[in-house]
């Protein structure tokens, strides 16, 4: 069912960051949601549908690709320019810098949805696991199959909040709470993850007690696309608004100081990657954003749907 409430930061968030803030008042009509994220089972389902090849699958085009870096970048060679995506590598030692995301990120040759974690590795056995390596076109396109769409940033704030509605998570504000009820990093990162809460990497949907509302791994695990685009200053330009939004659909255009380049969009929910001390995205409010064509072993995503979808 639909409700009033309050999309961003809550007040009682210590780290919430200054791109969730300040909350704003939304009215989001209702809605049906994914209970999971949607599994490797269910996107082999649909890529046998319909015979989809993924972003991370396809060959790469130099012409698109320059649009998005600065001008005068020179051509990689052709050895690199390979279909792939990025996958995570622990470090040996402790990282000064927890902004520079390339001392764990990799550009793997041969990753996608089937390899996720580099050409050698499979997902047999994994069915269960939440499908990764999908960027925003992949997660379009199964929309599309299967008569849904992606969530609103805050259609997912509302699903994720339950009936705790001014908690920083969705199990409430206990932070001693996390390894029991999400798969994230404990330990230190990106170096160790001590494995707390069963699992080094994904988990396997329902792996964890769900929210309120019956819906599993609304924080870590994986992230989820959403259909907003990322604006840094979304919530502080509508600050002064007298009256609730209905249906927020986000900005209306993205907007990343760090990333002048790329349009970005919002996800949602942090993954196994995210710790107390790097980002702690297992929080309701959190946001991130990811470019259209950016794929990667912690990103994936679940689908709503409203009533007159379904009745199609």
């Amino acid at each position: 069912s639909g409700a009033t409430f309050k999309q961003g930061a809550v007040s009682n968030d210590k780290i919430a960051m200054n791109h969730e803030k300040p909350a704003i008042d939304v009215i989001v009509d209702g809605f049906f949601m994914d209970a999971t994220e949607v599994t490797n089972a269910q996107f082999a389902d649909f890529v046998k549908a319909t015979g989809y090849v993924t972003v991370a699958e396809r060959g790469i085009d130099w012409e698109e690709l320059k649009k998005q870096v600065p001008a005068g970048t020179v051509k990689p060679h052709d050895s690199i320019l390979q279909p792939g995506s990025l996958t995570f590598k622990k470090s040996k030692s402790s990282v000064p810098n927890l902004y520079d995301f390339s001392q764990w990120w990799r550009w793997t040759i041969g990753a996608n949805w089937k390899h996720p974690n580099g050409p050698e590795s499979s997902i047999k056995g994994r069915e269960n696991d939440p499908v990764v390596h999908i960027a925003y076109e992949d997660a379009s396109a199964y929309c599309e199959w299967a008569g849904k769409r992606l969530p609103t940033e805050a259609e997912w704030e509302l699903a994720a909040k339950g009936k705790n509605e001014n908690a920083t998570y969705f199990w409430g504000d206990d932070e001693t709470k996390l390894a029991k009820m999400a798969n994230t990093w404990e330990g230190q990162f990106p170096v160790n993850n001590t494995k707390t809460d069963g699992f080094e990497a994904r988990a396997p949907v329902k792996s964890y007690s769900p929210n309120d509302f019956g819906l599993y791994d609304m924080a870590g695990n994986i992230w989820e696309w959403t259909s907003d685009w990322y604006n840094v200053n979304y919530y502080s330009e509508l600050v002064n608004l007298n009256t609730p939004i209905i249906n927020p659909k986000g900005a209306t255009e993205a907007y990343n100081p760090t990333n002048p380049y790329l349009k970005e969009k919002i996800i949602k929910g942090g993954s196994f990657l995210c710790s107390y001390t790097y980002c702690a995205s297992y929080r309701i409010s959190s946001r991130m954003g990811s470019s259209l064509d950016s794929s990667s072993e912690h990103l994936g995503f679940r689908t709503v749907a409203t009533r007159d979808m379904l009745s199609k």
